[in-house]
Protein backbone atom coordinates (compact mmCIF):
# COMPACT_ATOMS: atom_id res chain seq x y z
CA UNK A 1 0.00 0.00 0.00
CA UNK A 2 2.60 2.51 0.74
CA UNK A 3 4.57 2.03 -2.76
CA UNK A 4 1.51 3.55 -3.92
CA UNK A 5 1.68 7.05 -2.24
CA UNK A 6 1.67 8.53 1.32
CA UNK A 7 -1.58 10.89 1.01
CA UNK A 8 -0.71 11.97 4.87
CA UNK A 9 0.77 15.48 3.83
CA UNK A 10 -1.75 15.87 0.98
CA UNK A 11 -4.89 14.87 2.98
CA UNK A 12 -3.68 17.25 6.28
CA UNK A 13 -3.58 19.76 3.84
CA UNK A 14 -7.36 19.59 3.04
CA UNK A 15 -8.32 19.60 6.59
CA UNK A 16 -9.48 23.38 6.35
CA UNK A 17 -11.33 22.46 3.35
CA UNK A 18 -13.07 19.48 4.54
CA UNK A 19 -14.36 21.35 7.91
CA UNK A 20 -15.98 24.02 5.58
CA UNK A 21 -17.60 22.09 3.32
CA UNK A 22 -18.83 19.72 6.35
CA UNK A 23 -19.87 22.89 7.93
CA UNK A 24 -21.98 24.57 5.65
CA UNK A 25 -23.85 21.11 4.70
CA UNK A 26 -24.20 21.02 8.20
CA UNK A 27 -25.80 24.38 8.30
CA UNK A 28 -27.59 23.59 5.22
CA UNK A 29 -29.54 20.22 5.98
CA UNK A 30 -31.99 19.25 3.30
CA UNK A 31 -34.40 15.99 3.70
CA UNK A 32 -34.17 13.43 1.59
CA UNK A 33 -35.80 14.19 -2.27
CA UNK A 34 -34.89 17.50 -1.44
CA UNK A 35 -31.18 18.06 -1.25
CA UNK A 36 -31.23 20.48 -4.05
CA UNK A 37 -28.25 22.59 -2.75
CA UNK A 38 -26.25 19.94 -1.42
CA UNK A 39 -26.50 18.24 -5.03
CA UNK A 40 -25.69 21.80 -7.01
CA UNK A 41 -22.63 22.52 -4.86
CA UNK A 42 -21.02 18.81 -5.59
CA UNK A 43 -22.36 19.00 -8.81
CA UNK A 44 -20.39 22.28 -9.42
CA UNK A 45 -17.41 21.29 -7.20
CA UNK A 46 -17.02 18.04 -10.07
CA UNK A 47 -17.23 19.81 -12.61
CA UNK A 48 -14.67 22.29 -11.79
CA UNK A 49 -12.57 18.87 -11.26
CA UNK A 50 -13.14 17.12 -14.52
CA UNK A 51 -15.60 14.65 -13.65
CA UNK A 52 -18.36 13.80 -16.29
CA UNK A 53 -21.32 14.86 -13.86
CA UNK A 54 -24.25 13.71 -13.86
CA UNK A 55 -27.57 15.10 -11.63
CA UNK A 56 -30.94 14.28 -10.93
CA UNK A 57 -30.42 10.71 -10.93
CA UNK A 58 -33.38 9.92 -8.39
CA UNK A 59 -34.33 13.34 -8.15
CA UNK A 60 -31.51 14.67 -6.60
CA UNK A 61 -28.44 12.42 -7.08
CA UNK A 62 -25.42 13.31 -8.56
CA UNK A 63 -22.78 10.69 -10.32
CA UNK A 64 -19.28 11.92 -10.99
CA UNK A 65 -17.53 9.96 -13.37
CA UNK A 66 -13.21 10.30 -13.52
CA UNK A 67 -11.75 7.73 -16.09
CA UNK A 68 -8.02 7.50 -16.05
CA UNK A 69 -6.16 9.69 -18.47
CA UNK A 70 -4.52 7.19 -20.59
CA UNK A 71 -7.09 5.29 -20.82
CA UNK A 72 -10.00 7.53 -22.22
CA UNK A 73 -13.37 6.46 -23.50
CA UNK A 74 -11.41 8.23 -27.02
CA UNK A 75 -9.17 5.23 -26.97
CA UNK A 76 -11.82 3.13 -25.37
CA UNK A 77 -14.87 3.76 -26.98
CA UNK A 78 -17.40 1.01 -25.33
CA UNK A 79 -19.63 2.80 -22.83
CA UNK A 80 -19.95 0.24 -20.45
CA UNK A 81 -16.74 0.08 -20.11
CA UNK A 82 -14.38 3.16 -20.61
CA UNK A 83 -10.99 2.26 -19.18
CA UNK A 84 -9.44 -1.34 -19.24
CA UNK A 85 -8.69 -0.85 -15.52
CA UNK A 86 -11.58 -1.73 -12.53
CA UNK A 87 -14.33 0.71 -12.31
CA UNK A 88 -14.48 1.53 -8.26
CA UNK A 89 -17.77 3.10 -6.53
CA UNK A 90 -17.96 5.28 -3.86
CA UNK A 91 -21.49 6.20 -2.22
CA UNK A 92 -21.87 9.07 0.17
CA UNK A 93 -25.13 9.85 1.46
CA UNK A 94 -26.67 13.29 1.21
CA UNK A 95 -29.87 13.46 3.30
CA UNK A 96 -30.66 14.98 6.78
CA UNK A 97 -33.15 14.38 9.63
CA UNK A 98 -36.46 15.93 10.65
CA UNK A 99 -35.03 16.63 14.23
CA UNK A 100 -35.17 20.64 15.44
CA UNK A 101 -31.05 20.95 16.72
CA UNK A 102 -30.38 21.29 20.32
CA UNK A 103 -26.53 22.41 19.69
CA UNK A 104 -24.94 25.67 20.39
CA UNK A 105 -22.08 25.53 17.63
CA UNK A 106 -21.55 28.28 15.00
CA UNK A 107 -22.76 26.33 12.61
CA UNK A 108 -26.11 24.72 14.02
CA UNK A 109 -28.72 23.80 11.37
CA UNK A 110 -30.34 27.29 9.77
CA UNK A 111 -33.51 24.94 8.42
CA UNK A 112 -35.76 24.73 11.20
CA UNK A 113 -36.78 21.30 12.36
CA UNK A 114 -34.39 19.24 9.91
CA UNK A 115 -30.08 18.53 11.57
CA UNK A 116 -27.60 16.47 9.71
CA UNK A 117 -28.47 14.47 12.86
CA UNK A 118 -26.61 11.18 11.37
CA UNK A 119 -22.93 12.73 9.99
CA UNK A 120 -24.02 12.77 6.18
CA UNK A 121 -22.82 16.31 6.02
CA UNK A 122 -19.37 14.61 7.31
CA UNK A 123 -19.86 12.09 4.43
CA UNK A 124 -20.43 14.64 1.51
CA UNK A 125 -17.39 16.90 2.97
CA UNK A 126 -15.06 13.36 3.18
CA UNK A 127 -16.31 12.29 -0.39
CA UNK A 128 -15.89 15.84 -2.05
CA UNK A 129 -11.64 15.88 -0.48
CA UNK A 130 -11.66 12.40 -2.14
CA UNK A 131 -12.93 13.61 -5.14
CA UNK A 132 -9.83 15.98 -5.30
CA UNK A 133 -7.18 14.51 -4.68
CA UNK A 134 -8.02 11.93 -7.26
CA UNK A 135 -8.44 14.22 -9.72
CA UNK A 136 -4.92 15.37 -9.47
CA UNK A 137 -3.31 11.73 -10.05
CA UNK A 138 -5.95 10.91 -13.20
CA UNK A 139 -2.96 11.02 -15.23
CA UNK A 140 -1.50 8.08 -13.34
CA UNK A 141 -5.24 6.37 -12.96
CA UNK A 142 -5.27 2.93 -14.68
CA UNK A 143 -9.72 2.56 -14.01
CA UNK A 144 -12.45 4.21 -13.45
CA UNK A 145 -13.77 5.90 -10.14
CA UNK A 146 -17.31 6.56 -9.93
CA UNK A 147 -18.52 8.74 -7.43
CA UNK A 148 -22.60 8.54 -6.06
CA UNK A 149 -23.67 10.63 -4.14
CA UNK A 150 -27.45 9.22 -2.69
CA UNK A 151 -30.27 11.29 -1.99
CA UNK A 152 -32.84 9.52 0.58
CA UNK A 153 -31.29 7.11 2.86
CA UNK A 154 -32.55 7.93 5.95
CA UNK A 155 -35.57 5.39 5.34
CA UNK A 156 -36.38 6.36 1.61
CA UNK A 157 -34.15 3.71 0.03
CA UNK A 158 -32.46 6.03 -2.17
CA UNK A 159 -30.22 3.48 -3.03
CA UNK A 160 -32.95 0.91 -4.51
CA UNK A 161 -34.15 3.65 -6.87
CA UNK A 162 -30.88 5.09 -8.08
CA UNK A 163 -30.68 0.96 -8.95
CA UNK A 164 -33.23 1.11 -10.66
CA UNK A 165 -33.01 4.21 -12.34
CA UNK A 166 -29.32 2.60 -13.74
CA UNK A 167 -26.42 3.98 -11.62
CA UNK A 168 -24.60 0.41 -11.30
CA UNK A 169 -24.43 0.63 -15.54
CA UNK A 170 -22.38 2.81 -17.93
CA UNK A 171 -19.99 1.55 -16.26
CA UNK A 172 -20.52 -1.09 -14.52
CA UNK A 173 -18.78 -1.23 -10.67
CA UNK A 174 -16.67 -3.68 -10.22
CA UNK A 175 -15.79 -2.94 -6.12
CA UNK A 176 -18.08 -0.33 -3.71
CA UNK A 177 -17.07 1.03 -0.93
CA UNK A 178 -18.84 3.33 1.48
CA UNK A 179 -18.22 4.27 4.66
CA UNK A 180 -19.99 5.97 8.28
CA UNK A 181 -19.03 8.25 10.54
CA UNK A 182 -20.12 6.54 13.92
CA UNK A 183 -20.44 8.00 17.36
CA UNK A 184 -20.17 4.29 18.77
CA UNK A 185 -16.70 4.66 18.63
CA UNK A 186 -13.74 7.20 19.55
CA UNK A 187 -12.35 9.62 16.43
CA UNK A 188 -9.15 7.82 15.35
CA UNK A 189 -10.23 4.64 15.00
CA UNK A 190 -11.74 2.42 12.04
CA UNK A 191 -13.40 -0.94 12.18
CA UNK A 192 -13.66 -3.07 9.08
CA UNK A 193 -15.90 -6.39 9.55
CA UNK A 194 -15.85 -8.99 6.74
CA UNK A 195 -19.35 -10.48 6.06
CA UNK A 196 -22.86 -8.98 7.77
CA UNK A 197 -22.30 -5.47 9.14
CA UNK A 198 -25.62 -4.21 9.02
CA UNK A 199 -28.91 -6.00 9.54
CA UNK A 200 -31.90 -6.42 7.09
CA UNK A 201 -35.01 -4.17 7.95
CA UNK A 202 -38.80 -4.90 7.26
CA UNK A 203 -41.64 -3.12 8.94
CA UNK A 204 -44.69 -4.77 9.90
CA UNK A 205 -48.42 -3.26 10.33
CA UNK A 206 -51.30 -5.26 11.75
CA UNK A 207 -55.11 -4.81 12.63
CA UNK A 208 -56.67 -7.10 15.07
CA UNK A 209 -60.09 -7.05 14.96
CA UNK A 210 -62.77 -8.50 17.31
CA UNK A 211 -65.93 -7.21 18.70
CA UNK A 212 -66.65 -4.04 20.52
CA UNK A 213 -68.79 -3.24 23.54
CA UNK A 214 -69.51 -2.39 26.95
CA UNK A 215 -66.58 -2.29 29.42
CA UNK A 216 -69.08 -3.27 31.79
CA UNK A 217 -70.07 -6.13 29.92
CA UNK A 218 -66.88 -7.97 27.98
CA UNK A 219 -67.88 -11.67 27.69
CA UNK A 220 -70.86 -9.98 25.02
CA UNK A 221 -67.28 -8.45 22.87
CA UNK A 222 -64.42 -10.30 21.49
CA UNK A 223 -61.38 -7.84 23.27
CA UNK A 224 -58.73 -7.30 20.75
CA UNK A 225 -56.99 -5.11 23.44
CA UNK A 226 -56.87 -8.49 24.97
CA UNK A 227 -55.81 -10.49 22.29
CA UNK A 228 -53.34 -7.71 21.31
CA UNK A 229 -51.47 -7.78 24.54
CA UNK A 230 -51.21 -11.91 23.94
CA UNK A 231 -49.43 -11.45 20.74
CA UNK A 232 -46.80 -8.49 22.15
CA UNK A 233 -46.04 -11.38 24.58
CA UNK A 234 -46.05 -14.37 22.60
CA UNK A 235 -43.72 -12.30 20.07
CA UNK A 236 -40.77 -11.94 22.16
CA UNK A 237 -40.70 -15.93 22.10
CA UNK A 238 -39.63 -15.47 18.02
CA UNK A 239 -36.02 -14.79 18.78
CA UNK A 240 -35.70 -16.28 22.58
CA UNK A 241 -37.14 -19.61 21.35
CA UNK A 242 -36.81 -19.82 17.15
CA UNK A 243 -33.14 -18.63 16.44
CA UNK A 244 -30.29 -20.36 17.51
CA UNK A 245 -28.36 -18.62 20.45
CA UNK A 246 -25.63 -18.59 17.52
CA UNK A 247 -27.74 -16.31 15.44
CA UNK A 248 -28.98 -13.22 15.75
CA UNK A 249 -32.87 -11.22 15.57
CA UNK A 250 -34.74 -8.60 16.38
CA UNK A 251 -38.81 -8.24 16.37
CA UNK A 252 -40.02 -5.11 17.91
CA UNK A 253 -43.59 -3.91 18.37
CA UNK A 254 -42.92 0.10 17.97
CA UNK A 255 -46.58 1.49 18.33
CA UNK A 256 -49.90 0.15 19.96
CA UNK A 257 -53.04 2.26 18.87
CA UNK A 258 -56.29 1.02 19.82
CA UNK A 259 -59.72 2.08 21.74
CA UNK A 260 -60.97 5.45 22.60
CA UNK A 261 -62.55 5.69 26.25
CA UNK A 262 -62.16 4.11 29.79
CA UNK A 263 -65.56 2.55 29.39
CA UNK A 264 -65.12 1.46 26.00
CA UNK A 265 -64.23 -2.15 24.65
CA UNK A 266 -62.94 -1.19 21.13
CA UNK A 267 -63.74 -3.24 17.45
CA UNK A 268 -60.15 -3.53 16.87
CA UNK A 269 -56.47 -2.64 17.57
CA UNK A 270 -53.19 -1.27 15.02
CA UNK A 271 -50.05 -2.59 15.88
CA UNK A 272 -46.78 -2.15 14.00
CA UNK A 273 -43.08 -2.81 14.35
CA UNK A 274 -39.47 -3.39 12.82
CA UNK A 275 -37.99 -7.29 12.24
CA UNK A 276 -34.43 -6.87 11.87
CA UNK A 277 -31.77 -10.09 10.88
CA UNK A 278 -28.59 -10.66 8.84
CA UNK A 279 -29.32 -14.18 6.96
CA UNK A 280 -31.45 -15.27 5.10
CA UNK A 281 -32.07 -18.44 6.40
CA UNK A 282 -33.27 -16.79 9.96
CA UNK A 283 -35.03 -13.88 8.06
CA UNK A 284 -37.45 -16.42 6.42
CA UNK A 285 -37.93 -18.37 9.50
CA UNK A 286 -38.25 -15.08 11.60
CA UNK A 287 -41.22 -13.45 8.99
CA UNK A 288 -42.67 -17.53 9.02
CA UNK A 289 -43.20 -17.44 12.92
CA UNK A 290 -43.98 -13.78 13.03
CA UNK A 291 -47.29 -14.55 10.68
CA UNK A 292 -48.31 -17.66 12.42
CA UNK A 293 -48.04 -16.21 16.19
CA UNK A 294 -50.07 -12.82 15.00
CA UNK A 295 -52.91 -14.86 13.09
CA UNK A 296 -52.67 -17.86 15.71
CA UNK A 297 -52.83 -16.00 19.34
CA UNK A 298 -55.43 -13.55 17.22
CA UNK A 299 -57.48 -17.06 16.69
CA UNK A 300 -56.88 -18.42 19.73
CA UNK A 301 -58.25 -15.54 21.24
CA UNK A 302 -62.11 -15.29 19.15
CA UNK A 303 -60.15 -12.24 17.09
CA UNK A 304 -58.70 -12.19 14.09
CA UNK A 305 -55.42 -10.45 12.81
CA UNK A 306 -54.54 -8.87 9.27
CA UNK A 307 -51.04 -8.61 8.52
CA UNK A 308 -48.77 -6.73 5.91
CA UNK A 309 -44.66 -7.08 6.19
CA UNK A 310 -42.88 -5.15 4.19
CA UNK A 311 -39.19 -5.69 3.20
CA UNK A 312 -36.99 -2.12 3.29
CA UNK A 313 -33.68 -3.11 2.90
CA UNK A 314 -31.57 -6.21 2.59
CA UNK A 315 -28.54 -6.97 5.00
CA UNK A 316 -24.95 -4.95 4.76
CA UNK A 317 -22.45 -8.02 4.25
CA UNK A 318 -19.40 -7.16 2.91
CA UNK A 319 -16.92 -9.00 0.51
CA UNK A 320 -13.90 -10.74 1.95
CA UNK A 321 -11.23 -9.83 -0.58
CA UNK A 322 -12.64 -6.19 -0.59
CA UNK A 323 -12.60 -6.27 3.05
CA UNK A 324 -8.89 -7.44 3.20
CA UNK A 325 -7.92 -4.65 0.87
CA UNK A 326 -9.50 -1.91 3.12
CA UNK A 327 -8.51 -3.03 6.07
CA UNK A 328 -5.04 -3.05 4.90
CA UNK A 329 -5.77 0.69 3.64
CA UNK A 330 -6.71 1.76 7.21
CA UNK A 331 -3.55 0.60 8.43
CA UNK A 332 -1.98 2.75 6.38
CA UNK A 333 -3.97 5.42 6.72
CA UNK A 334 -3.80 5.55 10.94
CA UNK A 335 -0.16 4.98 10.88
CA UNK A 336 2.17 1.84 11.98
CA UNK A 337 2.54 3.17 15.10
CA UNK A 338 -1.85 2.88 16.01
CA UNK A 339 -2.72 -0.20 14.44
CA UNK A 340 -4.48 -1.60 17.48
CA UNK A 341 -7.00 1.72 16.22
CA UNK A 342 -8.25 -0.62 13.43
CA UNK A 343 -10.46 -3.32 14.83
CA UNK A 344 -12.79 -5.66 13.52
CA UNK A 345 -16.37 -6.99 14.67
CA UNK A 346 -18.63 -3.73 14.54
CA UNK A 347 -21.87 -4.72 14.00
CA UNK A 348 -25.19 -3.09 14.35
CA UNK A 349 -28.80 -4.27 13.72
CA UNK A 350 -29.46 -0.71 12.48
CA UNK A 351 -29.99 -1.16 8.31
CA UNK A 352 -28.54 0.86 5.32
CA UNK A 353 -29.88 0.76 1.96
CA UNK A 354 -26.47 0.79 0.48
CA UNK A 355 -27.09 -2.97 0.51
CA UNK A 356 -28.91 -2.57 -2.62
CA UNK A 357 -25.76 -1.54 -4.25
CA UNK A 358 -23.68 -4.50 -2.12
CA UNK A 359 -26.37 -6.96 -3.20
CA UNK A 360 -25.11 -6.73 -6.51
CA UNK A 361 -21.31 -5.40 -6.47
CA UNK A 362 -18.67 -7.05 -4.55
CA UNK A 363 -17.80 -4.31 -1.47
CA UNK A 364 -17.26 -2.84 1.86
CA UNK A 365 -18.66 -0.53 3.97
CA UNK A 366 -16.72 0.29 7.11
CA UNK A 367 -17.36 2.35 10.23
CA UNK A 368 -15.62 5.81 11.15
CA UNK A 369 -15.19 6.65 14.91
CA UNK A 370 -15.94 9.73 15.34
CA UNK A 371 -16.90 10.06 19.01
CA UNK A 372 -14.75 12.48 21.53
CA UNK A 373 -16.45 12.23 25.00
CA UNK A 374 -14.11 14.86 26.40
CA UNK A 375 -15.88 17.31 24.17
CA UNK A 376 -19.38 16.47 24.65
CA UNK A 377 -19.03 15.14 20.95
CA UNK A 378 -20.72 11.77 21.57
CA UNK A 379 -24.37 12.32 21.63
CA UNK A 380 -25.70 8.93 19.89
CA UNK A 381 -27.12 9.07 15.70
CA UNK A 382 -30.66 10.73 15.32
CA UNK A 383 -30.01 12.80 18.37
CA UNK A 384 -30.87 16.45 18.54
CA UNK A 385 -27.29 16.72 20.56
CA UNK A 386 -25.70 14.99 17.51
CA UNK A 387 -22.22 15.97 16.66
CA UNK A 388 -19.04 14.24 15.91
CA UNK A 389 -14.75 15.43 16.01
CA UNK A 390 -14.27 16.74 12.95
CA UNK A 391 -10.72 15.04 12.63
CA UNK A 392 -12.39 12.15 11.34
CA UNK A 393 -12.64 13.68 8.07
CA UNK A 394 -9.09 13.70 7.14
CA UNK A 395 -9.04 10.22 8.23
CA UNK A 396 -11.61 8.74 6.67
CA UNK A 397 -10.10 10.92 3.39
CA UNK A 398 -7.04 9.12 3.96
CA UNK A 399 -8.72 5.29 3.96
CA UNK A 400 -10.51 6.09 1.13
CA UNK A 401 -7.31 6.97 -0.95
CA UNK A 402 -5.28 4.04 0.39
CA UNK A 403 -8.14 1.75 -0.78
CA UNK A 404 -8.81 3.77 -4.07
CA UNK A 405 -4.37 3.25 -4.77
CA UNK A 406 -4.70 -0.49 -4.32
CA UNK A 407 -7.30 -0.27 -7.69
CA UNK A 408 -6.87 2.38 -9.69
CA UNK A 409 -3.35 3.68 -8.69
Amino acid sequence: MSKRGDFKAEVEALRGQLVAWRRDFHMHPELGFQEHRSAGLIADRLRELGYQVQTGVANTGVVGLLEGKQHSAEVHPKPSRPSPGPVVMLRFDMDALPISEENEAEYVSRNPGVMHACGHDGHMAIGLGVATLMAQRRDKMTGTLKLVFQPGEEGMDGAELMVQEGVLENPRPDVFLATHLWNEKPVGTVDVTPGAVMAAAEKWACTVRGKGGHGALPHQTVDPIAATAQIVTALQTVVSRNVSPLETAVVTVGAVHGGDAFNVIPPQVDLSGTIRTYSPEVREMVLRRVREVIEGVAVACGAEAELEIVPLTPAVINDARVTDVVRAAAEAAVGPGLLQNVSSGERTMGSEDAAFFMREVPGCYFFLGSANAERGLDAPHHNPRFDFDEDALPLGVAVFMHALARYLL
